[in-house]
């Protein structure tokens, strides 16, 4: 950190964003993403659900599943690994609300109250901390599934795409997550609510089974569902079937529309907060 940002202010007091200027609010992300980096070298556990959750889903699914909804794992994996790929951004995301409560609950929040820093940077920190998750759980979740054969039919270019992609509409379920974070009371109610919101947008999307088996109320839901969607690009940014940029549009939008709605309201509760 620098000494600005270590320098204690009044309490409650805290600092204006505009006051700070761009290049100190930069520099104060930079410092609390390296605090957050550094707390989770400080507690390796809280990763597993980054390293350990693409290995269990793929091999739960593919495994379980596989013979019964594609007729055999080879085929399955192929629909699976774009889905689930999609999926990893919005799964862990959800998770940064709990860390958030619980940073007020321990006092943190208390401690950032009494620094010159922009009350922004705190929440673009854990944004940028969750990204490097979010790579990291990818990386793993495409590694694991080369080792079982999974083959991208594409490129380079549209791995990095599909990664990409699915980064954008994670992130913009982070600022969903951190608002329900501050707005809650309790971080086992943040998890609560968060499995309630994560698990029918998982099972009513198209990226364990296609959907045309499915009640016709469930279909409705399966195509206003953007995980859905990001299913759809992921398929064919990776497997190279299927139309591309309509299910990158929807996506792209709606993460545009998500972000342009909670980033304003979690920035508003978090300066009410502290």
């Amino acid at each position: 950190m620098t000494t600005a940002t270590l320098t204690p202010a009044r309490a409650g007091t805290g600092a204006d964003d505009t006051r700070i200027g761009a290049a100190g609010t930069l520099r104060h992300i930079g410092a609390l993403t390296r605090r957050n980096l550094m707390r989770i070298k400080a507690d390796p556990e809280s990763m597993f659900d980054a390293v350990l959750m693409p290995i269990v889903f793929t091999l739960l699914f593919v495994y379980v599943f596989g013979g019964a909804i594609a007729g055999g794992q080879d085929s399955y994996i192929q629909r699976l690994i774009p889905g689930l790929l999609g999926q990893t951004g919005m799964t862990l995301a959800l998770a940064v609300g709990t860390g958030l409560n619980s940073d007020f609950q321990t006092g943190v929040m208390d401690r950032f109250r009494t620094l010159p820093i922009g009350r922004a940077s705190v929440l673009l920190s854990k944004l940028a901390a969750e990204s490097l998750r979010a790579l990291l759980s990818s990386a793993i979740l495409l590694g694991f599934a080369f080792v079982l054969g999974f083959e991208v039919k594409t490129g380079v270019l549209e791995v990095l795409a599909t990664v990409g992609l699915s980064l954008v509409f994670g992130m913009s379920i982070v600022w969903i997550s951190m608002l329900l974070g501050m707005a809650l009371r309790s971080p086992q109610a943040v998890q609560g609510v968060s499995m309630l919101v994560l698990m029918p947008m998982q099972f009513g999307s198209s990226i364990f089974a296609p959907t045309d088996t499915m009640p016709g109320w469930l279909q409705t839901f399966t195509e206003v569902n953007p995980l859905s969607q990001l299913a759809d690009a992921s398929r064919a940014l990776l497997n190279g079937e299927g139309a591309v940029a309509h299910p990158v549009m929807v996506v792209l939008i709606w993460s545009a529309v998500s972000t342009a709605i909670f980033a304003p309201l979690a920035v508003a509760r978090f300066r009410k907060r502290t």
